[in-house]
């Protein structure tokens, strides 16, 4: 890292405290501000702040809380909107979460999305949406996605995960286009003879549904920040591998294409890694954080050993993060299940540049061989959330600040954020015992 890069990350830090854009509603709510982005900035890098910063993520947690159903949060985001704000004003966390993870029923609707089941659409109204994983990409098709990733994606995989938007299968190459006016003529009458018309349709129309929610959220951001309340997540990406493993090729097919055509999936690996990166500075392009979340499925040592770790999952992803820093962002990998065995690997980032988001590692591990590179979140137990009692909730935060909390670099949340059915009190106690006991003095 040059200092320089070095720079940028602060500078990014520091215009996100700074908020130089924001109309706030107050003088308290522009104190308020200022104080909780220093307090997670300071954390990101590193130093102690005033206290231990609290920034749960949540998806329907906020519907319960609110006498509301998941599907309800789906298909109308105006009440989405309002259950986020109740949580983000009943409970003061340091950050704000929007509503953007609901989804949008319409828009998934719209296109006869296969790759999930959603609430009333598959699964109960009440519960969260499920993914339905397979093999997308077949194992004998490396070559043809190799070869030209766009169109496998737009004339192979899109018809396969949205029924309306089967008739892509049908379109011709597109490279067709390249011999000047001759290939573009053949090109659009290739197209209009695989009515493909009626699939641009429906993306005109799932894009206006997914507008709904997109506006809705945006001016959730406003108003949120406004009120002093920052938003921790700028963008989000995902690491190469899981891309592969989650939507593509599916668990059981990555999980033999390491042993049957090794050289293959590196190199598919490798290919995807360019659109990883461009997906995290696109989708933070409007936001004041830096902060980019990663969602970490399938590098836990229950999936691969640490050798296949380090031959195939890591390597992506610490491209993707060090591309991520050189730009001044900060990556916030969530090591979903546990990575206690391969904390040596993972400790290659350069200082206070990083938010390592861990779910069941063993946070004194984490902390003793971590602690000096990357600010911890976490890890309070979904188990202690939905069925334990705020005493045992106040045991474990207890435990988790004055081991992770030590000298700084540490921000509390559920070990994957709130659960949809935790218990509201154990919320309560969470927030109230990190606000009281994790001041620094």
């Amino acid at each position: 890292m040059t200092e320089t890069n070095i720079d940028q990350t602060k500078e990014r830090l520091d215009l996100w405290c700074s908020a130089p854009d924001v109309a706030f509603e107050t003088p308290q709510a522009e104190q308020d501000y200022r104080q909780r982005t220093r307090r997670i900035s300071d954390a990101i890098q590193l130093k102690v702040p005033d206290r231990v910063p609290i920034s749960p993520l949540v998806t329907f947690f906020p519907a319960r809380y609110s006498g509301q159903t998941a599907q309800e949060m789906m298909y109308d985001p105006d009440k989405a909107y309002e259950a986020f704000k109740k949580v983000a004003l009943d409970f003061q966390w340091d950050t704000a979460m929007n509503h953007i993870n609901t989804l949008s029923g319409p828009m998934l609707e719209e296109l006869d999305y296969k790759q999930l089941r959603w609430p009333g659409h598959g699964v109960p109204p009440d519960r969260s949406y499920q993914f339905v994983e397979a093999e997308y990409m077949k194992a004998d098709e490396y070559d043809a996605f190799l070869d030209d990733p766009t169109g496998f994606m737009i004339r192979t995989y899109l018809p396969r995960i949205c029924g309306t938007l089967a008739p892509f299968q049908l379109l011709p190459p597109l490279t067709m286009v390249f011999p000047y006016y001759v290939g573009l003529m053949l090109m659009i009458g290739n197209v209009a003879m695989t009515g493909a018309a009626s699939a641009f349709e429906s993306i005109i129309r799932a894009q206006e549904k997914f507008i709904n929610l997109a506006m809705s959220v945006g001016i959730f951001n406003g108003e949120m920040q406004s009120l002093g309340f920052p938003i921790l997540m700028g963008g989000t990406t995902q690491a190469p591998f899981d891309t592969l493993g989650d939507s593509l090729r599916g668990t059981q097919g990555i999980m033999l294409d390491m042993y049957r055509q090794p050289d293959k999936l590196l190199k598919a690996l490798d290919k995807l890694l360019p659109s990883a990166i461009d997906m995290a500075v696109v989708s933070s392009a409007m936001a004041l954080s830096p902060v980019i979340f990663i969602p970490l499925h399938k590098g836990a040592r229950g999936f691969m050993s640490r050798k296949q770790f380090e031959t195939f999952y890591w390597p992506t992803l610490h491209k993707l993060m060090l591309a991520l820093i050189e730009k001044g962002l900060v990556p916030m990998p969530c090591f979903e299940s546990d990575y206690s065995d391969r904390l040596d690997i993972i400790k290659d980032i350069p200082a206070g540049k990083a938010i390592y988001w861990f779910e069941k590692t063993d946070i004194c591990k984490a902390k003793e061989e971590l602690g000096d590179r990357v600010c911890l979140k976490g890890n309070v137990p979904s188990s202690i959330m939905c069925t334990g009692t705020p005493e045992q909730v106040r045991e474990y935060c207890k435990k988790l600040i004055d081991v992770a909390g030590k000298n700084g670099g540490l921000i509390v949340d559920g070990d994957v954020g709130i659960p949809d059915e935790a218990r509201v009190e154990n919320v309560r106690a969470m927030t109230d015992f990190v606000k009281e006991y994790g001041v620094y003095k």
